[in-house]
């Protein structure tokens, strides 16, 4: 029984010490609060915050894949951001009855650009998958569009 509560007590401390260690380094601070922003969709502040935790501890690992995982995260970001753009521009492009030749080669360019965008990011298991989809929506209309002004 006495042996027991020594490794349990044993066991106890080294957990704590663990753990203080973990949430008093800066590096691994800055990682939980990475883990957290990313978590809560806020990849640029997570990406910025994981890079300040490497910088200070290359060895830290979960730094190293937050930073990764909020760079590929921006990169379906970026390209929401640039879909919803070319989209609003195609709309004013298309109002009239009959669109110009050069609106439709406006049109394609804009629908290549974005095509060959989704083609170069590749999602990852960890990334929200609501963000990925909205991407593929986009990708899809973008590919539809395309068929249509060719």
């Amino acid at each position: 029984m006495r042996f027991s509560s020594l490794w349990l007590g044993i066991s106890v401390f080294l957990m704590a010490s663990m753990a203080l260690y973990f949430m008093l380094n800066p590096s691994y601070e800055r990682s939980l609060e990475a883990k957290f922003h990313f978590a809560m969709g806020d990849y640029k502040k997570a990406q910025q915050l994981a890079t300040e935790a490497f910088e200070l501890n290359s060895y830290n690992r979960m730094a190293a894949t937050i930073m990764t995982q909020s760079q590929v995260a921006m990169k379906f970001v970026n390209y929401n951001k640039q879909a919803k753009d070319y989209m609003k521009r195609i709309s004013k492009l298309a109002e009239g009855d009959v669109i110009k030749e050069s609106d439709r080669a406006k049109i394609r360019t804009m629908c290549i650009i974005m095509i060959d965008e989704y083609v170069k990011i590749s999602p990852s298991v960890v990334i929200d998958t609501a963000l990925v989809e909205t991407s593929r929506h986009y990708y899809e209309k973008f590919v539809a569009l395309y068929e249509k002004v060719t």
